[in-house]
């Protein structure tokens, strides 16, 4: 250990070491962005050629069992640690591996992925991005032989670039990596490499010719009556439609447990199911299911089932074995059922289309500060306050579930409801409440009790009447 002279103040050495820090994270966050960048930038142009390539033949989607097989078999046989939705297992590398990814899980990621979604397969493409970055940063945390603690704050900076290379949102990529492993909670020791990787890797991508979709959104800059109604009820709105996307995947991964067969041979089955829904109601879930999302965006009237139908397609996909993320499904999911809602109440569908993609984000992956700076990125400035307070209502009332089971719970989302701090998602049995004297809960439990006993003694009292008079 250097031992410092006595004289110098420790003001100074303060700055000193805070200064060193500062420097050595700017260099390690920009080396991270720049091979990050390069990295997803590649995977991202491989994506497209062969998506371009399958979709040229129309029954394309008649692959899909195969593709689910082939990429559940290369998963499980070469990198178990790839299985999944990409983001979730970079979340629980960091809890309980101080972040350690194993490389094999960058190239078959990389693969595994292009397979399922050149296929047909209903996933996106954030989630191989997020684990190929964090994978990539677990590497060099290898090289430079870090300490756990260092390594953990690295590959944040991993899932950081990734997520901001594939949306093009730098600032909202950045907070995503130091939001989506907590509830409650953000990770603030990675808050300044996470800024400088997202930002780099977003300007690798973009010189290497990566463009993205920017869309700024026209408001009246008047918060009038009506509209703040619209937003309270879509806030309640789409709070359901994250909890029932959480909901839905929570069902398909219960039945998957369920069905002892060999996990390939499984995701046969799952692409097979996946041919069947195809045929009966269309190619428009199949894939990113872009198209879907930009007709939403530009005020086109989407059907009212597309966002349900979306959630069992990227159910069955995640499930049985196919490889990729959730982020671009849940976009769809939001952008469907914001159009949904304009449409029953008469506002704005593009409007609502976009507040809806960010906010069952919000909602389903418990991330509501990174997807409320994700609508301004995406749609301008003007929609920021509207999507930050939908964005929060959809988190509140999604509860404490996740699309993301690894997420760590550091604060429950009201007083009156307690869990154990420091709970993984996955691991809750329940959740208990505890209503707090004097509060509206408690008050409407008062007054259901109430209700209740009006009612019981009401009836008690028809009933004995009506023995008396039979007598």
């Amino acid at each position: 250990m250097i031992k410092l002279p006595d004289k110098i103040p420790s003001s100074i050495v303060e700055e000193i070491v805070l200064l060193t820090s500062v420097l050595k994270w700017l260099i390690l966050s920009v080396l991270t962005g720049l091979i990050v960048g390069i990295s997803v930038t590649g995977f991202l142009f491989a994506l497209e050629q062969s998506i371009q390539y399958t979709s040229r033949f129309g029954f394309y989607f008649l692959l899909l069992p195969v593709g689910m097989f082939l990429s559940a078999l290369i998963v499980k046989y070469v990198a178990p640690e790839a299985v999944g939705h990409g983001t979730e297992k970079v979340i629980e590398a960091v809890h309980k591996k101080a972040g350690k990814i194993s490389f094999p899980v960058v190239p078959v990621k990389f693969v595994a992925t292009i397979v399922t979604l050149a296929t047909g397969g209903s996933v996106g493409k954030e989630g191989p991005c997020a684990q190929i970055g964090g994978g990539v940063a677990s590497l060099l945390a290898d090289c430079f032989r870090f300490s756990d603690y260092d390594r953990r704050k690295l590959v944040i900076c991993g899932i950081s670039a990734g997520f901001s290379t594939v949306f093009g949102t730098p600032i909202a990529g950045a907070i995503f990596g130091i939001e989506v492993l907590y509830v409650g909670n953000i990770f603030y020791d990675a808050l300044f490499p996470s800024f400088v990787s997202g930002m780099v890797a977003f300007q690798v991508a973009h010189f290497l010719g990566l463009t993205y979709y920017h869309n700024p959104i026209s408001l009246a800059p008047l918060f009038s009556q009506s509209f703040v109604i619209d937003v309270a009820l879509s806030g309640l709105f789409f709070g359901g439609v994250s909890l029932l996307f959480v909901e839905t995947m929570e069902f398909f991964n219960r039945m998957n447990k369920r069905i002892i067969l060999w996990r390939p041979l499984k995701a046969f089955l799952g692409g097979s199911s996946l041919v069947i829904l195809t045929l009966v109601f269309g190619k428009d879930f199949l894939g990113l299911g872009l198209p879907v999302i930009k007709d939403a965006l530009d005020g086109a009237e989407i059907l009212w089932y597309f966002f349900f139908i979306k959630m069992l397609f990227t159910s069955i996909t995640l499930a049985f074995g196919g490889s990729g993320g959730i982020v671009t499904p849940l976009f769809f999911v939001g952008a469907a059922s914001g159009s949904l809602f304009a449409t029953i109440t008469g506002a704005d569908r593009a409007t609502f289309a976009a507040i809806g993609m960010v906010s069952v984000l919000a909602g389903a992956a418990n991330t509501p500060i990174s997807a409320s700076i994700m609508a301004v990125e995406l749609f301008g400035a003007k929609i920021g306050p509207y999507a930050a307070i939908i964005c929060i209502i959809s988190y509140l009332l999604t509860g404490h579930r996740s699309v993301y089971p690894s997420q760590v719970i550091v604060r429950t989302k009201s007083p009156s409801v307690y869990v154990e701090p420091g709970r993984v998602i996955e691991e809750l049995e329940g959740v208990e409440v505890k209503p707090r004297k004097g509060t509206l809960f408690d008050l409407m439990l008062k007054c259901i009790e109430t209700a209740m006993v009006f009612l019981t003694k009401s009836y008690e009292y028809i009933k004995k009447k009506k023995e008396k008079r039979s007598k």
